[in-house]
């Protein structure tokens, strides 16, 4: 399909993100820490899960970057 990205993360890599992904947002929604560092926490944690479940990473495309086997 022209203009879906092509995955760029293998599968380890890809769960990796998706635990730290939640993690982030559970600490940001349940943990007793300071505002910004939740907005912080919940920024860091979608954009991790999202790449997670896509497969795709910009940073890993604009340095050439591939975990993909």
């Amino acid at each position: 399909m022209k203009g879906c990205p092509v995955p760029n993360e293998g599968n380890v890599d890809r769960i990796i993100r998706i635990i730290i992904g939640v993690v982030l947002i559970l600490l940001s929604v349940f943990a007793q820490i300071n505002p910004t560092l939740k907005v912080i926490f919940i920024i860091i944690g979608v954009i991790a899960l999202i790449t997670g479940l896509t497969g795709f990473c910009l940073a890993y495309k604009l340095l050439g970057i591939s975990t993909r086997k």
